[in-house]
C-alpha cells in the first residue's frame, strides 16, 4: 500500500496537484483545533466545519485529548499560539471514540501476541512509566474533552487572552455539539 501511495504522490506532484493547497505556515482563522485521528473525521470534520487548507492548526492524536500537561499536543498548542498567531483553540472529540473504554490490559494482551517481549513491557515500567495509565482510554468522551479544555485553560504557560471550547461531533453527521 505504501509503494501505491508513493506512486500516486509522484504522479500529483508532476501533475502540479499541489497548486491549490498552497498558504502560509499562519492558520488565516488562527484557530487551533484538538480532535482525534479517527479516520472517520479527516474529512468529515473539516468539510462540516467549513475548513479549507490554511484555515487552521489541526492537531491529531487517539482520542483528541491531553493526558499529560507536557506532552506533544501541549507543546504543539503552545508553539501554535506563540508562534504562528492562534487566538482560538478548539477541542473537538466525537461520538464513538475507539479510545472510550480503551482497555491497558487488553492492549497489552494484544502488544504480547504480535511479539513484544515481556522484558520490553518490564523495562517500560522500571523506567518509570505507568503502562496502565497510559494506555488507558477515558469512560466519558464529554468528560475527557472537559478535562483536556480545562487543562489547556490552566496550563501555567497558556496566556489567559486565548479562548479555549470544548465540542462534541457526531462522527456520522458531523454535528458539532457544544460543551
Amino acid at each position: 500500500m505504501i509503494d501505491e501511495i508513493l506512486r500516486f504522490n509522484k504522479e500529483f506532484i508532476a501533475s502540479k496537484g499541489y497548486r491549490e493547497y498552497e498558504t502560509s505556515k499562519y492558520p488565516d482563522k488562527k484557530i487551533a483545533i484538538v480532535t482525534c485521528m479517527d479516520t472517520r473525521l479527516v474529512k468529515l470534520l473539516p468539510a462540516a466545519l467549513g475548513l479549507r487548507n490554511g484555515d487552521v492548526k489541526m492537531i491529531k492524536n487517539a482520542g483528541g485529548t491531553i493526558t499529560n500537561p507536557f506532552d506533544s499536543t501541549m507543546r504543539s498548542l503552545l508553539v501554535a499560539v506563540y508562534e504562528l498567531g492562534v487566538e482560538e483553540i478548539m477541542v473537538i472529540g466525537h461520538t464513538n471514540c475507539g479510545v472510550q473504554g480503551m482497555n491497558a490490559s487488553e492492549m497489552l494482551h494484544l502488544m504480547r501476541k504480535r511479539g513484544i517481549p515481556e522484558e520490553h513491557i518490564t523495562l517500560m515500567r522500571h523506567c518509570g512509566i505507568d503502562l496502565d495509565s497510559w494506555l488507558h482510554g477515558f469512560d466519558d468522551g464529554e468528560a475527557a474533552v472537559h478535562e483536556t479544555v480545562d487543562l489547556i485553560h490552566k496550563h501555567p504557560l497558556m496566556p489567559d487572552d486565548v479562548r479555549v471550547a470544548g465540542y462534541i461531533m457526531d462522527s456520522t453527521t458531523g454535528e458539532l455539539f457544544c460543551l
